[in-house]
């Protein structure tokens, strides 16, 4: 019989329940302990799970507890500071998406999960979902000829966030597929939007991230829609499939469709395009719940000690795309070019180094001084914090 591993979730909100219902439900999980601030929800989830035990300070989790790990359901602010705190105490730690507000955050979060040994997990869900993976195995076995480009539409009315704008709320979710479908990140973002009802927390925007080969992908989030759309259309060149993930059967519809250009013409009334209509079908798609095969994946990853598919390097590509959405937001629409990681790391040791150098002073960049002719200490005290979104 495997030995349960003994899990703690922290954020009793939106998400959180539907994480502790499937951990609850795993046969080699103990979910044995839940936090949240707010007593009236922890309340509500003891009514329904008595066994658990409830406490508003997330340390009791950390001290003594004997938890194997942790899993963090709470608003994206707290991300950071949560996870570093269960990962120096020695927990495994899995974060819901996004994983933090800046790149930096999150390779602070992936060096000390390195250092320790531990598994560090991004809550990805999507890419947990038959649908999609599905759909990643008819693309990579060539069904649809080459990808041209993906749009992706995340619609509701409400649920508007306070510290995250909609790029950063519903967003990670297409921007987490379409990395997964594409395999590999996008050249460079860029990202428009409105605030209506909240000054400047954006809750409409349009994001298009620009991908090798000449693929792109277009991401039209909104908490302003009157209906729930999500939806997602991957055109290739010799077929298009069109996943809609709120339709109750066929999620999946293939569509043998394209148009070709003639090889070879000579005048323009010899020029015609070729447009091919063929059947529509939709493959069978296993019913199980995304969260429920997330949830088993962490637990494997822990008892086996393998890198989870969604790790904490996936967590921060998808952080970095939406840093440069922000950025490209507040330089209305601009492109914003995405390194490689190797080199975007490379130059985020440079920056620091250069901090803690003197280079860079709080007052702009300099030679050291405190900008009133003598030598300051508190160059060396400088925070890099690189593109933070609009919050």
């Amino acid at each position: 019989m495997i030995k349960q591993l003994k899990i703690g979730v922290i954020g009793c909100g939106y998400w959180g329940p539907n994480l502790a219902r499937n951990l609850r439900s795993l046969p080699d999980c103990n979910l044995k302990m839940m936090s949240d601030l707010n007593e009236q929800r922890l309340g509500h989830l003891k009514s329904l799970y008595p066994e658990i035990e409830g406490v508003t300070d997330y340390r009791h989790l950390l001290n003594g507890s004997g938890l194997d790990a942790v899993v963090i359901a709470t608003p994206v602010k707290s991300h950071y500071p949560l996870a570093k705190a269960c990962l120096s105490a020695g927990k495994n730690t899995f974060i819901e998406k996004p994983m933090a507000l800046s790149s930096a955050e999150c390779e602070e979060l992936i060096e000390i999960a390195r250092r320790k040994g531990l598994v560090l997990m991004v809550g990805h869900t999507f890419l947990y979902s038959p649908a999609v993976r599905k759909i990643k195995e008819i693309v990579d076995h060539g069904d649809i000829g080459e990808i041209r480009y993906i749009c992706a539409r995340r619609l509701n009315l409400g649920l508007f966030q306070k510290d995250i704008n909609v790029a950063w709320d519903l967003a990670p979710h297409d921007i987490s597929i379409a990395l997964h479908i594409m395999g590999e990140m996008p050249l460079s973002v860029n990202c428009r939007g409105s605030a209506h009802v909240t000054p400047g927390i954006e809750d409409v925007t349009m994001m298009c991230l620009t991908f090798p080969k000449q693929r792109t992908a277009i991401i039209h989030s909104s908490w302003l829609d009157p209906r729930k759309v999500r939806e997602m259309t991957i055109v290739g060149s010799r077929r298009m499939i069109v996943y809609d993930d709120v339709a109750p059967l066929e999620k999946i519809r293939i569509f043998d469709a394209r148009v070709e250009r003639p090889p070879h013409y000579d005048t323009f009334a010899e020029f015609h395009y070729a447009y091919h209509y063929g059947d529509v079908y939709a493959p069978y798609i296993k019913q199980e719940e995304p969260l429920k095969t997330e949830m088993q994946h962490f637990l494997d990853c822990i008892r086996n000690g393998t890198k989870p598919m969604t790790d904490g390097a996936q967590g921060l590509d998808l952080v970095r795309i939406l840093e440069a959405s922000s950025e490209s937001l507040q330089r209305s629409g601009a492109a914003i070019n995405i390194l490689p990681t190797e080199q975007a790391r490379d130059a985020r040791v440079l920056q620091i180094d250069r901090a803690l150098n003197g280079l860079v002073t709080p007052q702009g960049r300099g030679n050291g001084s405190n900008g009133k002719g003598n030598s300051s200490s508190t160059s060396r005290k400088v925070k890099i914090r690189l593109n933070a979104p609009r919050v």
